[in-house]
C-alpha cells in the first residue's frame, strides 16, 4: 500500500485490459490516476468503479484520442488541472488490424501509416506534452507499453512489430536525452495476456498453443503487466532507465526448438 502515494499518473487506453488493471493497482497504491480512453463514458464508468473501493488513491476518467495532437494536449492539461502536475505517463494505447496488417507482400500500406501513428507517433506526442511538466517538477517516469512483437520476427503484423520496435528505441532516446533532468523512461513488453481482446479474437485452441510454447505453463493476466508498471512508476525503480521489461512467460528466452525438444524429457 502507498507505494505511489502522491504520484499523479496518466494512462492512455486505461478503460479495459492491461490499462485498466494498471490503473486499479496504481490507485490501490495511493496514486491519482487519469484514466484516458477514446470512449469517455467508459473511462468515467471505470473511474467510478475504482473509486467505490477504499483504496488510498483516486481515479478520474477522461476522453483521449491519441491520433489527435489536440486531444493529447487536452488530456495532459486535464491531468495538470485535476492533480496539479504529472509524475508518471503510461503510453499504453496501441494495436493493429490483423486483417490488414499481414505479411509484407499483403500488407495494406494505409494500415502501416495508421499503426505507426497509433503506436509510435502518439507516444512521441504524449511524451512531448508531458515532459515539460515533469521537468519543471524535478523529474518523472514515462512507461511505454511495447510488445514481444517488437523484439522478434513473426509471420504476420509487420506494422505492429515495426512500430513497437520503434518505441523500444524511442524509450532509450528519451531516457538518454532527459535523464539528467530527472526523467526515467522504460518499457514493458507483454507476451500473450488474457485480456478481453485476446479471448474475443483468438480461438481457444490458438490460446492453448501459445501456452504450450511458453516456458511457463500459463498465459499471463493483465495484473502481471500492471504490477510491472507499478514498479516502474514507483521510486523503487529510481535507478532503472532506458530498459524494456519482457513479461512473456519465457517465450522469447527459449530456443525455437525448445518446445519440441521438451518431449525428450519424457522418454
Amino acid at each position: 500500500m502507498n507505494r505511489l502515494a502522491d504520484k499523479n499518473v496518466v494512462i492512455t487506453g486505461a478503460a479495459s485490459g492491461i490499462g485498466r488493471a494498471a490503473a486499479e493497482l496504481m490507485v490501490s497504491e495511493g496514486a491519482r490516476v487519469l484514466i484516458a480512453d477514446l470512449d469517455e463514458d467508459t473511462a468515467a464508468e471505470v473511474a467510478a468503479e475504482i473509486n467505490r473501493g477504499d483504496a488510498p488513491g483516486h481515479a478520474v476518467g477522461a476522453a483521449a484520442d491519441v491520433m489527435s495532437e489536440t486531444s493529447i494536449a487536452a488530456m495532459i492539461d486535464r491531468a495538470v488541472e485535476e492533480f496539479g502536475g504529472i509524475d508518471v505517463l503510461c503510453n499504453h494505447v496501441g494495436g493493429s488490424n490483423p486483417r490488414k496488417d499481414l505479411d509484407l507482400l499483403r500488407l495494406d500500406l494505409e494500415e502501416w501509416d495508421r499503426v505507426m501513428a497509433l503506436n509510435a507517433r502518439s507516444t512521441v506526442a504524449a511524451s512531448q506534452f508531458a515532459l515539460p511538466h515533469m521537468i519543471s517538477a524535478g523529474g518523472g517516469s514515462i512507461i511505454n507499453t511495447v510488445s514481444v512483437g517488437g523484439l522478434v520476427g513473426d509471420t504476420l503484423q509487420c506494422a505492429y512489430g515495426a512500430s513497437k520496435a520503434a518505441v523500444i528505441r524511442l524509450t532509450q532516446y528519451i531516457a538518454t536525452q532527459y535523464g539528467r533532468q530527472g526523467i526515467r523512461c522504460n518499457g514493458v513488453a507483454p507476451g500473450a495476456i488474457m485480456t478481453p481482446a485476446l479471448r474475443d479474437n483468438l480461438p481457444a485452441e490458438v490460446i492453448a498453443d501459445i501456452r504450450h510454447h511458453n516456458a511457463l505453463d500459463m498465459i499471463g493476466d493483465p495484473e502481471d503487466i500492471g504490477w510491472a508498471m507499478v514498479y516502474l512508476a514507483s521510486d523503487e525503480s529510481r535507478y532503472m532507465s532506458g530498459q524494456t521489461l519482457v513479461l512473456d512467460g519465457g517465450l522469447t528466452a527459449q530456443s525455437p526448438i525448445a518446445t519440441s525438444r521438451r518431449v525428450l524429457l519424457d522418454t
